[in-house]
């Protein structure tokens, strides 16, 4: 609720019209128009505040305020919004990200994807990428539509350019990092504390853990680790 004398109370009234040309017509009177003659030269002058006695808003400023009073009053809730909605994935790397977006924005599931792509030199660059993180940080509506291709970047989960031999590890706002002297590199959630395995070799890649190989063309090497996220209590 707001309080009565408050600007965004006061601007409650801007709702009443239904555009600024019909804000500037609340403005003019009949003698007005009978002595000039003309509904847009009448408008003018309203604009330039000669027919108010407070202030006369320009068209920006009523815009502006019409916005914050219908944010509050009238608040659109969406949880989530979908890139991949309304649009077909490209190849199946990004139908299977496609059918994991909602999931992952929802914070139901956290998807780690792991990409090998090679440049056009053949040079590897591979990585683990944390997608509810990337979903939240980028536009993928080039990704869905096949515009553009997922590289890892040095700024993901993991990073590693096989000619440079740079190498990165990073934590997100899901995952922390883990280099155990057994298993080689993990991924321990930071909601449910669960670690992800993501060596190849392991039998299983975690509680709660599912791992997908994705083949596809456009890509050397994709495997998808989803892990349903479990609350802590």
């Amino acid at each position: 609720m707001t309080e009565i004398g408050t600007q965004i109370d006061s601007d409650r009234r801007l709702l009443a019209f239904k555009d600024y040309e019909n804000y500037l017509d609340s403005l003019i009177t009949f003698v007005d128009l009978g002595y000039l003659g003309n509904l847009n030269v009448a408008r003018e002058i309203a604009e330039l505040g000669y027919r108010c006695t407070g202030e006369t808003l320009s068209r920006e400023a009523f815009y502006k305020r019409v916005k914050a009073v219908k944010d509050l009053f009238f608040p659109l809730y969406r949880p989530y919004e979908l890139t991949s909605e309304l649009i077909t994935p490209a190849n199946a790397v990004m139908q299977e990200l496609a059918l994991r977006e909602r999931l992952n924005r929802l914070k139901l599931i956290s998807t780690i994807i792991f990409i090998r792509n090679l440049t056009r030199l053949q040079f590897e660059i591979s990585g683990y990428i944390d997608y509810s993180e990337r979903l939240e940080k980028e536009n993928w509506v080039p990704y869905f539509e096949g515009k553009k291709k997922i590289w890892p970047r040095a700024s993901d989960l993991a990073y590693y350019h096989w000619r440079t031999g740079k190498t990165c590890i990073n934590e997100t706002s899901n995952y922390q990092p883990i280099i155990d002297p057994k298993h080689g590199l993990l991924f321990k959630n930071c909601h449910d504390r669960h670690l992800i395995n993501v060596n190849p070799e392991a039998s299983s890649p975690g509680v709660c853990t599912t791992r997908i190989r994705i083949f596809c063309l456009q890509y050397e090497h994709v495997i998808l680790y989803d892990h349903i996220i479990r609350s802590k209590s």
